[in-house]
């Protein structure tokens, strides 16, 4: 089987490789910034240097998809730093010649990483299924830019009635190899990441925070799942247990420190200004306001079965902020952010 993956040097991307590898499937990478490709698990990929978002990127993605079996979009701008392309270059104009290069090179099957993040918020401890209306967090740029996909892919189904198309939708997705970007989206220069996992560390939450995690070898296993089987629809994907902010303080290490939402989003909103901390306080409305999803449909349609439980997850990833993990890409491996007082590091996320 030929798959091209956009994106595949990312944190999904990595272990959608070894996946791959082990199916020994003949995978395209396309990446905005290839790794090394004499590394695991990037050695045996053609790599293929494109910017999704670039008006020129039509060809080179057509041609890349010429004779593909399948099509995984993974290429995401997520909490990109300022110096980076904009997100809606990226995000939306980057999936508009995706899904043109897909339409012309009549790929039979895409699948693509949408996210719960697109959901319509719910009731707090109320877990939806892939039919929850998708208007997403207004005041969250990652909500909203996963709606633009989710309509987008509505728009091409439309169009483009023989693809067969499937959307998975996870939450958080991390692993330890991923611990230098999390660190980079969240964690200002100045915070030592050996504190992570500190027994004596405060970590300032809110009440009512709740948070699903997932490991991204486990997303990665179900993009498998639907690879082989070329499924179609909608995918949520979680692990158990969901994580309330006292177990989740406990996790990283420390204690809860009960800090009040509206708190938080002011000294965010300072940090991000003065570019103390990359962390935009519209990632507190994501946390706060973002659906419980249900994964009864993915366990059920394709027997997928997350390998690691939640806590695993968040440990995996303590852990990898302690050590200062790194992972083998440019993207799992970002170099300090640039300080400069009074200017944000990481782009707007209104």
């Amino acid at each position: 089987m030929k798959v091209v993956v956009t994106g595949a040097s990312g944190n999904i991307g990595t272990a959608l490789l070894r996946a791959a590898q082990a199916e020994k499937w003949d995978v395209v990478g396309i990446a905005r910034r290839p790794p090394l490709p004499e590394r695991a698990p990037y050695a045996g990929v053609r790599w293929i240097h494109c910017d999704i978002g670039d008006s020129a990127a039509i060809p080179t993605l057509t041609n890349a998809f010429t004779e593909a079996d399948a099509v995984v979009h993974l290429a995401w701008a997520i909490n990109p730093r300022t110096e980076e392309p904009p997100m809606e270059r990226t995000n939306r104009i980057g999936t508009a010649n995706v899904l043109r290069a897909v339409a012309a090179s009549g790929v039979a099957h895409l699948t693509c990483v949408s996210s719960v993040a697109a959901y319509t918020p719910a009731a707090r401890w109320r877990r939806v299924d892939e039919q929850w209306p998708l208007t997403g967090i207004e005041t969250s740029a990652y909500s909203r830019s996963k709606v633009t996909l989710e309509e987008q892919l509505d728009v091409f189904a439309r169009a483009q009635p023989s693809t067969r198309i499937a959307r998975v939708r996870p939450c958080a997705v991390a692993q330890g190899a991923a611990a230098a970007e999390v660190a980079d989206w969240v964690l200002g220069p100045w915070l030592p990441r050996s504190l992570a996992g500190h027994r004596r560390l405060p970590v300032p939450l809110w009440r009512d925070l709740r948070l699903q995690f997932v490991h991204a070898e486990d997303v990665a296993a179900a993009i498998r799942l639907i690879l082989l089987e070329q499924a179609t629809g909608a995918y949520n994907l979680a692990a158990e247990p969901v994580v309330a902010a006292p177990a989740l303080a406990a996790m990283l290490g420390g204690f809860r420190l009960p800090v009040p939402r509206r708190v938080l989003t002011a000294a965010a909103w300072a940090g991000w200004r003065l570019g103390l901390a990359p962390l935009h306080p519209g990632w507190l409305e994501l946390a706060d306001r973002a659906s419980l999803v249900d994964t009864g449909k993915a366990r059920r349609e394709l027997g997928w079965s997350p390998k690691y439980d939640a806590t695993a997850v968040v440990h995996e990833l303590v852990t990898g902020l302690r050590t200062h993990r790194r992972g083998d890409s440019p993207v799992l491996a970002p170099p300090r952010a640039p300080f400069r007082f009074g200017a944000p590091t990481h782009q707007s996320q209104h």
